[in-house]
């Protein structure tokens, strides 16, 4: 094993605090805390001493649940550094799947706040597996030991010797939001990591000594690594879509926020408010979105606030995979959008450079091995599959899950099959048109969504739209929900009706639609509050129709 083979996560943050002791690397205004990239570094080795006197051991499975924090920060770079593997969960997506996520996982321990522990004693969270027990903010009611305890190290501030991880070993276990199926367990690397964070640097031009505003804790993680101070706002992350915007606003402007991350449905509100307000936001340089495509509409209300010279990135990605594609504002404003409300689907831009991106047939079934006859020509419809150093290899203990999504090579990579369907243009251009499984099979065509939607979301009374099919694939009856910008009145309605049904009608894809359902507030996912569950939206419509 040579020395390129040896990789840990935890490095950055270790360098970060030597070229830049006393920049902080973490603030969160509204509880006035702060830890600087040298503090931020001398406690997570506390802490990792501390963990390794526990019995927490490299490669040891271990259940973070920690709301963002000085404390998550500083527990999370001591894991990585001790060897062991942080479980991380959505806690939005509810207690019996949280209870299933952990009895996948199986963690030999437990790090959680006094309301974690709560739910895991009467709930029976990790039963049968964890053994080892820390509880955060609280006292040893729960068993165990209190994170006083752990970092309570007579050793002071001597440096710590990082395990020496390799760069194909797990570093942690991310589960998926659960949006289109039962959440997964992505096996990262600490390669997969690692790659991550250079090309986020390399795509978006980050320096050291920037200031991010992050609004969703996993990217908020990735700051320290990129020597960049996080300002973490008070808000609830679980819900971005309901945000205050005033509370995204007012750090972002008393920090000098240079980057900002946000999923669409909080760009829209803090867009809107920013809008009413005559807001501006002059030292953004950059705001990246991600979650679910951002429309144009989205994207062009929040240009407004910030300076001349700053874009909108848009990266394309999932939990196995992050980022595929990127596109900016001044593209999609420019070109793509208009493409967008004529029904091409949405432009995700072209492949990262350490990403290999290819279109295959759409299938169900496994794919045993990789063959590059797979590759479908530009402008035809397929499934997208990526292959490249960022992309997970598996899921945990879903061997099944694992087959469906994964393809081995020859030589022994693995492409992943993201789920989504799209097809490249002349010039290499990535158009999505949805999700693999929200297709709806007719018995005279093939629907996908995000064609199919741009149509009627060009309508200005619409706040969104989505395609759904009753009955059987194969035979189904394509319904259009719709989300409608403020209530209306049933004559109103009717009228909308009547004009998106003439929209339709003037387009190939969308004659086939003729049955249209009104929805006060489509159900949207826990993480970025802006992918629509189709599936709970499908059984609405056949209910109503």
């Amino acid at each position: 094993m040579t020395s390129t083979d040896i990789v840990n996560i935890s490095n950055p943050l270790t360098e970060m605090a030597r070229l830049q002791p006393d920049t902080a690397a973490i603030i969160f205004p509204q509880e006035g805390r702060s830890l600087t990239f040298r503090e931020l570094d001398l406690e997570s080795n506390r802490i990792a001493r501390g963990l390794l006197r526990l019995g927490i051991r490299r490669g040891m499975r271990t259940a973070l649940l920690v709301p963002p924090s000085p404390e998550l920060f500083a527990i999370t770079f001591a894991l990585f550094k001790a060897g062991a593997v942080p479980v991380f969960i959505d806690p939005g997506i509810g207690a019996r799947n949280m209870k299933g996520c952990l009895a996948e996982a199986e963690p030999e321990a437990f790090i959680g706040i006094p309301k974690a522990h709560l739910a895991r004693k009467l709930l029976g969270w990790g039963r049968g597996s964890v053994r080892i027990l820390v509880t955060v903010g609280g006292s040893r009611f729960w068993g165990g030991s209190t994170l006083a305890e752990v970092r309570a190290d007579e050793i002071g501030d001597l440096p710590f010797t990082t395990e020496a991880t390799r760069r194909d070993e797990t570093a942690a276990i991310l589960f998926t939001s659960g949006s289109t199926g039962p959440p997964k367990g992505a096996v990262y690397s600490h390669g997969t990591f690692e790659a991550q964070v250079n090309i986020l640097r390399e795509l978006y031009d980050i320096r050291p000594g920037e200031i991010d505003l992050p609004t969703f804790p996993l990217f908020a993680l990735f700051a320290p690594a990129l020597g960049m101070t996080a300002i973490i706002p008070h808000m609830d992350f679980t819900r971005p879509g309901t945000v205050n915007p005033q509370r995204i606003i007012d750090p972002a402007l008393a920090y000098s926020a240079t980057t900002m991350f946000g999923s669409p449905a909080l760009l829209n509100r803090v867009g809107r408010y920013g809008e009413q307000k005559g807001v501006k936001l002059p030292n953004l340089k950059r705001v990246i979105s991600a979650g679910a495509p951002v429309p144009a509409s989205v994207l062009e209300r929040f240009t407004a606030l910030l300076p001349d010279g700053a874009e909108i990135f848009t990266p394309y990605g999932a939990t196995e995979a992050l980022p595929v594609c990127s596109i900016g504002s001044r593209e999609i404003l420019g070109e793509t959008g208009r493409l967008t409300g004529e029904g091409r689907g949405v432009c995700i831009g072209r492949p990262v450079d350490s990403i290999i991106l290819a279109i295959i047939p759409i299938s169900e079934e496994p794919i045993e091995m990789w063959n590059d006859d797979l590759e479908l020509p530009p402008w035809e419809v397929g499934e997208i599959t990526v292959w490249g150093p960022q992309v997970s290899l598996s899921y945990l203990n879903r061997p099944d899950a694992t087959r469906l999504a994964k393809i081995p090579t020859p030589e022994g990579d693995i492409w992943h099959r993201m789920g989504d369907v799209g097809y490249r243009d002349s010039s290499g251009r990535v158009w999505f048109c949805g999700r693999k499984s929200h297709r709806v099979v007719t018995s005279k065509s093939t629907l996908y969504t995000i064609p199919v939607e741009g149509i009627f979301n060009a309508h200005l009374a619409v706040f969104r739209t989505a395609l759904v099919g009753i009955g059987r694939k194969g035979s189904q009856r394509p319904v259009l929900c719709v989300e409608l910008e403020k209530k209306c009145a049933k004559a109103e309605q009717d009228l909308i009706r009547d004009e998106l049904l003439e929209m339709g009608s003037s387009y190939p894809h969308t004659k086939l639609v003729k049955d249209i359902l009104f929805h006060s507030a489509f159900p949207v996912d826990i993480r970025h509050n802006a992918k629509i569950f189709r599936e709970k939206l499908a059984a609405w419509a056949e209910k109503n129709l």
